[in-house]
């Protein structure tokens, strides 16, 4: 009866866990770009 919930939920698991890294690793680039920014680094 639930044959659709996989087909539903792991695509949705992925797009949203592959967002979440996304979003994760330019929030700490720009951090990063910002404090160098900020110190005048390279």
């Amino acid at each position: 009866m639930y044959d659709w919930f996989p087909l539903v939920f792991f695509p949705f698991k992925i797009i949203v866990l592959g967002l979440g890294m996304f979003f994760s690793i330019k929030w700490h680039y720009d951090q990063g770009k910002k404090k160098n920014n900020e110190t005048g680094g390279p």
